[in-house]
């Protein structure tokens, strides 16, 4: 029978991908350094519990404080508890920037094309669009979406 983990599967199904990992490793030593594939191996699981770790320390944390989602200042109460603190500091400069990071890319992604109105100008798109979807659900026929006055071009 296989080890299990807190949550019941097996460890196996709990990992990370080996060559981020092992790209990480290499990253940290100096490049003359080699490193055993054993070695990884054993880093890896070494990372993976230091997680399950954490993430159970932080579920208690999280628990004591009658929440049901983990929080970012429950891992670094977590850190705190199990001796870590002074980690607390780096991980909260990344967890930072990742924020940045983040909003950087909502920022850039979907949202990108959002075109600025006037609050008269939202409120009377925000009508037509009640309008149309009220049509819509009323009539069981589609309305056509309003578009741009095209140009005549024969002035």
């Amino acid at each position: 029978m296989e080890p299990m983990d807190i949550v019941g599967r097996a460890k196996e199904d709990a990992s990370l991908p080996k060559a981020t990992m092992t790209k990480i490793i290499k990253e940290m030593l100096p490049p003359d350094v080699r490193v055993a594939r054993d070695c990884q191996d054993l880093l890896i699981e070494c990372c993976v519990e230091f997680i399950n770790l954490i993430s159970s320390e932080s579920n208690e944390v999280c628990n004591k404080v009658e929440k049901r989602t983990i929080a970012p200042e429950h891992v670094l109460k977590a850190l705190e508890v199990l001796g870590f603190g002074n980690y607390i500091e780096e991980v909260y400069a990344a967890y930072e920037q990742h924020k940045l990071e983040t909003m950087d890319s909502v920022r850039g992604g979907k949202w990108s094309n959002v075109v600025e109105m006037t609050e008269d100008e939202a409120l009377a798109a925000q009508q037509r669009m009640f309008a149309e979807a009220r049509a819509r659900m009323n009539n069981g026929i589609t309305v056509p979406k309003q578009s741009e006055p095209e140009q005549n071009t024969n002035s």
